[in-house]
């Protein structure tokens, strides 16, 4: 996903947030992949093994919880 298309995913302004990504880049949580695009180049994110491994231990007891969607009672 390019920094443009993550950003709007998340509602997010691409000036004021950039900080937020190069914070989680220096913390290894996603990685920046910059590919040439003419005379320009695309900026790319992905999550990273340690990014992802954060966020199953965090997310799936969240999940569990909390499910989304209907509530089992009703």
């Amino acid at each position: 996903m390019n920094q443009s298309k993550l950003m709007s995913f998340c509602g997010l302004n691409n000036v004021k947030h950039r900080g937020i990504l190069d914070d989680m880049v220096k913390k290894e949580l996603i990685v920046r992949i910059e590919e040439p695009w003419g005379n320009k180049s695309i900026i790319k994110y992905k999550v990273s093994e340690k990014g992802r491994a954060i966020l199953k231990e965090i997310l799936d007891p969240y999940e569990e919880l909390f499910p989304r969607g209907k509530a089992k009672d009703e």
